[in-house]
């Protein structure tokens, strides 16, 4: 079965799940992330064959998510990091995990994060960047863009359109 291509599609989240949206992807970017830079130890985290794994290496170094970084030369072999934009990529994940630990393992969250800057354990929240306040479903309501294709999205358009009056207040 051939995989649908949104790289080009004029939808943020459509173009994002075109580099995270196979099952193993995010798994490979969240041990990145942790901190779990070598393939063999990528690959015996997770159980994933070599060569998926050495498929979406490359598609997260391709989209520069990742970069490689030799620290062997024979045989080559590299460490994987995220770049600026992996890092913001990895904060999806936190947005994942978050769901996961409220809806399908509560009170057993297998991670639990500590703030550096404040010191204590916390759980990640997505807030306003204005005023701090979390962002709640139903507290915030998407509207047009700069760049919205109206003629590529009407049923958005129309769900736009809906809501706007709760802009008007």
């Amino acid at each position: 079965m051939r995989r649908e291509d949104f790289g080009e599609a004029s939808c943020t989240v459509a173009r994002t799940m075109d580099i995270i949206g196979d099952p193993w992807t995010p798994l490979v970017l969240r041990d990145v992330a942790l901190g779990i830079s070598r393939f063999d130890a990528v690959q015996a985290n997770l159980g994933i064959s070599r060569k998926v794994l050495t498929q979406r290496l490359q598609a997260l170094v391709d989209h520069e998510v990742v970069e490689r970084i030799a620290y062997q030369e024979r045989p080559v072999r590299y460490d994987y990091v995220l770049t600026a934009k992996g890092q913001d990529l990895a904060l999806v994940l936190l947005a994942i995990q978050s769901f996961g630990d409220k809806w399908l393992m509560p009170g057993q969250e297998p991670l639990i994060w500590h703030h550096l800057t404040c010191d204590h354990d916390t759980s990640p929240q997505i807030s306003c960047r204005h005023c701090g306040g979390e962002l709640r479903p139903g507290e915030a309501v998407p509207r047009r863009g700069p760049g919205f294709a109206e003629d590529e999205w009407p049923a958005v358009g129309a769900a736009l359109d809906a809501v706007a009056p709760f802009l008007e207040r």
